[in-house]
């Protein structure tokens, strides 16, 4: 009898311990792609002001005791290699996701949201491989993506018709994605009419806000410039303006999306961040 309490009680603290790790909020960084720009001029950058011509495309995934998140999806599967896109630059996808993910001993199924700052074709290039989780969006975004006739610069819905299947929760405006205010969906438009931010709450790295294109490069910020192909030049201001007051407010990181230099720093999956 001694030995089944001594077993029990074993039991009991090895589930309080689990349960206590499992209300960790861990952020995973993954490779999803890179360019080489011919130019700078596209994105209110002349190119004189910066040397760097290449940037990352980032994937992240946030791991949260009620589910995963993934946010951002890169570029789409391609051959081996530098391969040119539609727009003059050159781009290269190295690993696919779904293999990064098996470095975690995940697939693709395992994600429980699917969350683009917005539908341009470097951060949904994942889209069509997926066949579940929660697709939210912008009502303003989903609206543009799937009118009719689309007009909004750089939208290509071959490149995320997919998601239109998964099931889907439209937002307007800021969303807390899992109730407890730890990962927070922030409405930035103006790149695109619902693009949106993330704010993540880690409990050791602090609090990290996922801008998207808000700036595509720190002198983006630096400078208050923007690309010519945003949709609306005073929402982009407004969200910049945002954004830094909530970096204010919660003594956040920025990561800015492309920034190739900060990148090159960040611990990438099978590390993580908490």
């Amino acid at each position: 009898m001694k030995k089944v309490c001594v077993m029990l009680f074993a039991a009991v603290v090895v589930c309080a311990c689990s349960a206590r790790e499992s209300d960790e909020l861990r952020l995973y960084v993954f490779d999803c792609g890179w360019a080489r720009m011919a130019t700078l001029v596209p994105f209110g950058v002349a190119d004189h002001e910066m040397d760097v011509r290449h940037g990352p495309f980032p994937c992240y995934m946030i791991e949260h005791p009620d589910g995963r998140l993934l946010w951002d999806g890169g570029i789409a599967a391609q051959p081996p290699g530098w391969q040119e896109d539609p727009y003059g630059n050159w781009v290269r996808l190295d690993r696919p996701l779904s293999e990064q993910l098996a470095d975690l001993g995940l697939t693709l199924d395992s994600l429980d949201y699917i969350v683009f700052s917005h539908l341009h074709s470097d951060h949904v290039g994942i889209a069509n491989e997926l066949r579940s989780g929660t697709f939210i969006i912008q009502q303003a975004e989903y609206d543009a993506a799937f009118a009719d006739q689309v007009t909004v610069p750089a939208f290509d819905t071959a490149a995320y018709a997919g998601v239109r299947d998964l099931p889907r929760r439209t937002i307007t405006g800021d969303h807390d994605v899992f109730g407890d205010g730890r990962v927070r969906i922030i409405s930035t438009p103006g790149h695109t009419p619902g693009h949106q931010s993330l704010l993540v709450e880690l409990a050791e790295t602090g609090p990290v806000v996922l801008s998207g294109d808000v700036y595509h490069f720190p002198i983006s910020r630096e400078l208050r410039r923007m690309p010519v192909f945003n949709v609306d030049s005073a929402q982009s201001l407004e969200s910049m303006r945002r954004v830094e007051e909530l970096l204010q407010e919660t003594g956040a990181q920025l990561w800015i999306h492309h920034d190739s230099t900060l990148f090159a720093t960040l611990r990438k999956a099978p590390a993580y961040y908490r």
